[in-house]
């Protein structure tokens, strides 16, 4: 089989820098006649060529199609750093791109089942009902 050639053609439009948060704020318009989506990863190559940078530096969100087909925009932030990027950009977008981790973190049902559990005892108690998640039987 003959590989696909991806034809992608990338507009930054509206280019913003923003020096406080460290990044440049970008509108990106893609052209893409072949393919019915783009996949961010792909964005993230092309704007990494573009502006001189890493695809971990840049955040890509926002992305719609255009009616009919063959057109999308949406948005991008080029950060100058990780460290930058770790500490300003969305947790949503890091969890994304794999950047920040959850382990350790309870659960919605855990948390209302931990406070049951303190609510029915008192005084110093409260910290050994949230350390047992055991059901009784």
């Amino acid at each position: 089989m003959s590989e696909k050639k991806e034809n992608i053609i990338c507009y930054a439009r509206r280019l913003i820098k923003n020096p406080l948060l460290r990044r440049k704020q970008i509108v990106v318009e893609l052209i893409h006649p072949d393919q019915g989506s783009v996949s961010k990863a792909t964005i993230k190559e092309k704007l990494s060529k573009m502006f001189d940078s890493k695809p971990e530096h840049i955040a890509v969100f926002g992305l719609h199609s255009k009616f009919g087909g063959g057109r999308s925009s949406g948005f991008a932030c080029i950060y100058d750093d990780v460290d930058s990027r770790k500490k300003y950009d969305t947790k949503s977008l890091l969890l994304r791109d794999k950047l920040r981790r959850t382990e350790g973190k309870k659960g919605r049902k855990q948390l209302k089942e931990m406070k049951g559990r303190m609510n029915k005892v008192r005084g110093t108690a409260k910290a050994k009902a949230a350390q047992s998640g055991k059901k009784k039987k």
